[in-house]
């Protein structure tokens, strides 16, 4: 389990992404992004997975 203070909710995930809840949903269920379960049954997102995508995004969109 990771360090609470590195937990980000799917909303602020979704936000800082400018993605939609069910894109970042779909990316969770299909192993693409690594999420945590949380107790109460929801998904928090390490920052290191929002920086990795942060990266991916940077590559992707620098070639366009």
């Amino acid at each position: 389990m990771f360090n609470m203070s590195e937990l980000y909710s799917p909303k602020d995930v979704c936000r800082e992404l400018d993605i939609s809840y069910i894109t970042l949903w779909r990316w969770i269920k299909e192993g693409k992004v690594k999420a945590d379960r949380l107790p109460s049954g929801r998904y928090a997102i390490p920052r290191s997975e929002v920086e990795r995508i942060k990266g991916l995004y940077e590559v992707v969109f620098k070639h366009i």
